[in-house]
């Protein structure tokens, strides 16, 4: 057998550090996640249950706009995120 012919165990490689969400997307559009799959870890799952109350809340313009604006930038709604907010502050000890 000669040199050409044996092959070289492949380099495990690891996911990058992103320094913005756009090179992450640019980083995952040219790769493959199954050539990661040891790195990725299971994370938990909660859905929101059978949500059947309403809370109506006045907010400014300003907040408002605020509050849309983070909340497209993770990918979902304004009110899905203030629930996510209170949530949240709801599980913190109190002092």
């Amino acid at each position: 057998m000669t040199a050409k012919s044996k092959r070289e165990p492949e380099k495990k490689v690891h996911i990058p550090t992103f320094s913005s969400l756009e090179e992450e997307a640019e980083f995952w559009d040219t790769h493959d996640t199954t050539d990661y799959e040891e790195e990725f870890k299971p994370v938990k799952v909660r859905f929101a249950k059978n949500l059947s109350h309403v809370l109506a809340l006045r907010l400014d313009q300003q907040t408002l706009e605020g509050l849309r604006e983070q909340a497209r930038k993770k990918g979902i709604g304004p009110t899905t995120l203030a629930r996510m907010w209170i949530l949240e502050r709801l599980q913190r000890p109190r002092a």
